[in-house]
């Protein structure tokens, strides 16, 4: 069901639940559409959670498309070097490769590092102020004769006829998709730090993605914030930390235990941080449906993945796009829930993937010195990761609802 708006045609209402990278990034692609969506967003504002991420040319082509590009590079670092890994013990380069010019040349954009806020904020820009509704946590859904009524805490309302769940991993609205059930937790737990770029150690403050391996345990740094800060990543073993919170505070002396007897130059690196954010990682087996009827599910919600790919936010990206996509361009007599069902269509299969080999790169990453660790180490000299990431980066979104539009 839709309204009409003055011409009589189909006129959609809307409403995106969660207002980070994906359901911003969904409501930016719905208005360049000329569709109007609303997006609730419980936290009261919208602040620098989180800390660095890596930015691939498949969410650098989406950005770009929302004509946001040049807000984003502002304070985005263009790498110059990717997929740098270093031995635990003694930092001996095992692999590297040149991006810049030859990512662009391979895939049309360069792929970049930047902090969360700085993406989000680009993704912002995009999404008319009129548009955002903060401090407004979701209650429930209820089918109503108008459509899909969305009751709130603070017993306000409003009715949409297409809800879109972007919600993240303890999403609210998947459970009027599917059965989801809690996500469970991992085993492992991942740090975060930023560190001044002035107290850094000079070899992380190279426009480069740095990935430390070592047994049950993996680190990756690089500078962002235009240079000004290093962001530093670390994975391994949980413990007993539960706390699946990007705010949680854990201790910066537990961090530098985990990594003792490590490379000297790396705990250089932990010993100028002076603050660090815990959390636990939770794992979700893939969902075996994204939409119900109007309802449909996006980015964590729908996919929770490992960041050990660096893909999060550019499949929640991809997801918006596609989804604005196969709404903006169906016939107009056709009910937006076959739209939503084409949008699954597309992006389940290959949101799935990248879910499953994120959390199979765990495994690989933090493996014991010993004949598996070596064979690893040595199959890094064959190793060409523009041919491996090629189905990844080379993407177009956009392209990819073109391909599957219906005629009419």
């Amino acid at each position: 069901m839709t309204s009409e708006d003055r011409g009589g045609a189909p006129h959609l209402r809307v409403a995106v639940v969660g207002a980070g990278i994906g359901g911003l990034a969904t409501a930016a692609f719905l208005h360049r559409a000329g569709i109007e969506a609303t997006v609730y967003e419980q936290a009261p504002a919208l602040t620098e959670v989180g800390a660095g991420l890596v930015v691939s040319p498949n969410a650098v082509r989406l950005l770009r498309g929302l004509g946001r590009l040049d807000r984003f590079r502002e304070r985005a670092v263009p790498l110059e070097v990717g997929w740098e890994f270093r031995r635990w013990e003694d930092g001996r380069v095992l692999f590297s490769q040149n991006l810049g010019e030859e990512c662009e040349q391979r895939f049309g954009e360069q792929s970049y590092v930047a902090h969360r806020a700085d993406l989000l904020a680009a993704v912002r820009a995009a999404v008319p102020e009129r548009a955002l509704r903060l401090g407004t946590r979701l209650a429930g859904l209820h089918r109503v004769d108008a459509g899909i009524e969305l009751t709130f805490t603070d017993g306000t309302s409003t009715v949409a006829d297409v809800v879109v769940g972007a919600d993240g991993v303890h999403t609210t609205v998947g459970q009027y998709v599917t059965e989801t059930g809690p996500p469970r937790f991992s085993g492992m737990c991942a740090w975060r730090s930023l560190v001044p770029a002035e107290s850094a150690p000079e070899f992380a403050r190279h426009p480069v993605q740095t990935l430390w391996l070592g047994p049950d345990r993996h680190l990756v740094h690089y500078p962002i914030s235009g240079g000004a800060q290093i962001n530093i990543v670390a994975f391994g073993p949980a413990h007993d930390w539960t706390t699946e919170s990007w705010s949680a505070q854990g201790r910066i002396e537990d961090l530098r235990a985990e990594f003792a007897g490590w490379s000297d130059d790396l705990r250089a690196l932990l010993a100028a941080a002076q603050s660090t954010g815990r959390w636990a990682l939770l794992d979700r087996d893939p969902l075996p449906r994204w939409t119900n009827g109007p309802v449909a599910l996006l980015g964590d919600a729908a996919h929770p993945m490992f960041p050990f790919f660096a893909q999060g936010a550019a499949q929640a990206m991809e997801d918006a796009a596609v989804l604005a996509g196969c709404l903006a361009g169906r016939p107009g007599t056709e009910d937006p829930a076959a739209a939503l069902s084409r949008y699954e269509a597309i992006r389940r299969p290959r949101a799935t993937r990248v879910q499953q080999l994120s959390r199979g790169r765990a495994q690989s990453n933090h493996l014991p010195d010993g004949p598996a660790q070596q064979a690893r180490d040595a199959s890094f000299s064959n190793a060409d990761p523009f041919a491996q990431s090629g189905w990844i980066y080379g993407h177009d979104a956009e392209s990819s609802v073109r391909e599957a539009q219906p005629a009419g």
